[in-house]
């Protein structure tokens, strides 16, 4: 069995004692609650200073949770009410469509998968919450990438790397194809990811309106497409759908 590392075990400890009991605590205090050494703890509140999780009060030098903590903690929330008002919607849009369902938000450079739910079918499925996507060639990520200015800007940093024939790699191919997002209010994949497989995907936005998130069905090219086209009803129906999750964040109409 692995060994815990003490140094992170030492610093969670820490950073659970400051979220208990007194407000802000003191060096010799946090040295004594938890048998360590001043210069052990010293050197480890200093890190977890540098990284935004402790801070230290000017004044009387005593020690308290950091501005990243509350960050950190607040993009969980959102995630998790994000998940939470919309799984009703999205095993609708799974029942309706007869495909995939994904939830995708944007996480290191990429969309990460916090929601799935299975085609209606018999099929064998892999769960795929926690797996990652591109920004620049799925359709989860061009809504991201197209309303979600840190997005857009990490999907133009980020190497672009060609998937099939059909993915557009190059700066103002990529704008084109957000710009066009933008005007009818989706984006789309066709074999730009995988070969055969196609997505749709429409931007969820919170009571801020600010785009949180991205809502999109996958499947067949064959099913989501007719005659060299997307199906009219299925893009109506994930469009249909990340507005009822973003109205229940309080959106409002969009």
């Amino acid at each position: 069995m692995a060994r815990n590392i003490q140094s992170l075990e030492r610093a969670a400890a820490m950073l659970r004692l400051l979220a208990g009991g007194e407000r802000r605590l003191g060096l010799s205090d946090i040295a004594s609650s938890l048998g360590l050494a001043k210069g052990t703890a010293h050197g480890i509140l200093r890190t977890l200073q540098h990284e935004g999780f402790v801070e230290q009060d000017d004044a009387s030098g005593r020690y308290q949770l950091g501005a990243e903590l509350l960050r950190l903690g607040t993009t969980y929330l959102d995630v998790h009410e994000l998940r939470a008002r919309a799984l009703v919607w999205t095993d609708d849009l799974a029942r309706s469509s007869g495909e995939s369902v994904h939830l995708g938000v944007l996480h290191q450079q990429g969309v990460l998968i916090v929601h799935h739910v299975f085609r209606p079918d018999d099929s064998r499925q892999v769960l795929e919450i926690g797996a990652m996507q591109p920004l620049h060639s799925t359709a989860l990520g061009k809504v991201l990438s197209a309303y979600d200015p840190v997005a857009h800007s990490e999907a133009l940093e980020t190497d672009r790397k060609a998937y099939t024939d059909r993915t557009v790699c190059e700066p103002d191919g990529f704008e084109y194809i957000l710009d066009i997002t933008r005007a009818r209010g989706y984006a789309a994949d066709v074999e730009e990811t995988w070969e055969g497989i196609a997505s749709i995907a429409a931007p969820i936005h919170d009571r801020r309106r600010m785009p949180v998130g991205a809502v999109g069905i996958t499947g067949a090219v064959e099913r989501l497409g007719r005659d060299g086209e997307l199906r009219p009803e299925l893009v109506a129906a994930v469009r249909d759908c990340a507005r009822a999750v973003s109205r229940d964040l309080g959106a409002g109409r969009f």
